[in-house]
């Protein structure tokens, strides 16, 4: 399939590759022009422009914004409306807040255009091992992007097939699913989002529990100087708590077994918080991802071990660089 990439960065650069290797004709634009020239070196097509990008389209024309979001995200999309046909698909593949989502499909829909919500999970590790995807949008615009989609996803892989699974649909087998209408693929990454900071608050707490064991504060005969870097190796072959997150703890440690790298002033994307919201909206509890959120705020102003560790996390999976100093 041939679509347009907007914004070729860590995420949108990482799938536009993927989906050149896979045989797909991807039509790139960024506002560095050295990002559209690597990707044209990669076999992608230079596009100057979002005009000049729909004119190297056919219908019905694909257009991906892989953006920050908000505002440049916003603008981005009122500019493709005016530029779209009756027909032509928007996909926005960012951390867009999953009620800007309903709002856009519908202003959108009113112009005959096509509006699809994705949910994308992989950060910079996403070229080789492939894009988790959570997909929000008409049923029929979905089904004709699947080659996409199926493109994009991880496949298989090693993961052992789920015990009493009998689905026919073995979509999320292969990494995606088909949420449902437009808002359910990002509503759905960022409830994924809230939970990683749970999982991340959980080794970040825990780390600093082995390290604190140390402290001269304790009674001499009960100070262990454990080896934070062989602890987490260890817990990620055969341990019940073994997860991509204690690989990249591990990777993390082993690299610097004090984190002297990272400050442990930890940003947060925005999904946490808009977690947080939609459990007070539906009155459903949930402490630890609060907890976790609230974590992140307190960090900035007086940071612990264990926050050098999440940071070490973000930068691991996303490429996330800390908050100035």
């Amino acid at each position: 399939m041939r679509l347009g990439m907007i914004g070729l960065g860590r995420m949108g650069g990482g799938i536009a590759r993927r989906l050149i290797r896979d045989g797909h004709e991807v039509v790139g634009y960024d506002q560095g022009q050295q990002s559209v020239d690597a990707l044209a070196k990669d076999g992608g097509v230079a596009s100057a422009s979002l005009e000049d990008m729909a004119s190297k389209l056919t219908a019905p024309r694909i257009f991906w914004v892989m953006l920050p979001a908000g505002a440049i995200t916003e603008d981005t999309i009122t500019k493709l409306a005016d530029i779209a046909e009756k027909g032509d698909i928007i996909i926005d593949g960012g951390n867009t807040f999953y009620k800007d989502d309903i709002r856009r499909a519908k202003a959108i829909g009113e112009k005959g255009l096509h509006y699809v919500d994705v949910g994308t999970s992989g950060g910079v590790w996403g070229l080789e091992r492939g894009f988790c995807m959570m997909i929000g949008g008409p049923k029929e615009q979905v089904d004709f992007l699947d080659p996409i989609f199926a493109s994009m996803a991880p496949g298989y892989g090693t993961a052992s097939r789920t015990e009493g699974r009998n689905s026919t649909d073995d979509r999320p087998e292969r990494g995606y699913i088909h949420a449902g209408p437009a808002g359910s693929g990002h509503f759905v990454k960022m409830v994924h989002n809230g939970i990683e900071y749970g999982l991340m608050q959980a080794y970040a707490e825990g780390f600093d529990v082995l390290k604190g064991k140390a402290s001269d504060k304790l009674p001499e005969e009960e100070q262990f100087t454990l080896n934070l870097p062989d602890i987490a190796e260890v817990w990620r072959r055969g341990s019940v708590v073994s997860s991509w997150l204690l690989d990249l703890c591990a990777s993390g440690l082993a690299k610097d077994n004090m984190l002297e790298g990272f400050s442990g002033k930890v940003a947060d994307s925005g999904e946490g918080h808009w977690t947080i919201d939609a459990a007070m909206e539906e009155a459903v509890p949930v402490y630890v991802l609060s907890a976790a959120l609230f974590a992140r705020y307190r960090s900035r102003v007086e940071s612990t071990f264990g926050d050098k560790l999440l940071s070490a996390m973000r930068f691991g999976f996303g490429g996330h660089v800390e908050m100035p100093q």
